[in-house]
């Protein structure tokens, strides 16, 4: 089952983040997918935040994956925009089991290598402000995530 929630402003999409935070576990991947300008960065923003992160947040475009150790758990912010197909040489997928939280902007061009559970969010731009989010949880605890923030 799909969700879909509509944030009018990058508020919005903070303060949902947050709350999506709130319901965080060990080991949880979220996956980010849409164009460039529609609201991932500023997703992880909200969440790295409610985890205690005080680090600037930005893509980590040139870097692949950016670590942020300090906040309540391990953020792991993974941009794969740059890689094509498989990611098994580059290590990315041992991020997913280190305890943390992966988030992983333009997850759809790895999706092959991605954990069975997880939880994908799908950003759609409607106008300068306004975005609809559709949520696709993999996984019992992802449904479980939705039916509480949602």
């Amino acid at each position: 089952m799909d969700y879909k929630y509509t944030s009018r402003s990058e508020e919005d999409t903070l303060e949902l983040a947050e709350n999506i935070e709130s319901e965080k576990f060990s080991n949880m991947v979220i996956c980010l997918e849409g164009e460039l300008g529609s609201g991932k960065t500023v997703f992880v923003k909200g969440f790295a935040k409610a985890l205690g992160i005080d680090e600037t947040i930005t893509s980590p475009t040139f870097n692949l994956v950016k670590e942020y150790p300090n906040g309540e758990l391990p953020l792991y912010h993974m941009d794969v925009y740059r890689l094509e197909g498989s990611i098994e040489n580059v290590g990315v997928d041992e991020y997913f089991n280190k305890d943390g939280v992966s988030i992983v902007e333009w997850s759809d061009l790895i999706s092959d290598s991605l954990p069975e559970e997880r939880l994908v969010i799908k950003f759609k731009v409607i106008d300068d402000n306004t975005r609809v989010l559709v949520f696709e949880p993999h996984g019992t605890k992802y449904e479980d995530l939705c039916h509480s923030v949602l």
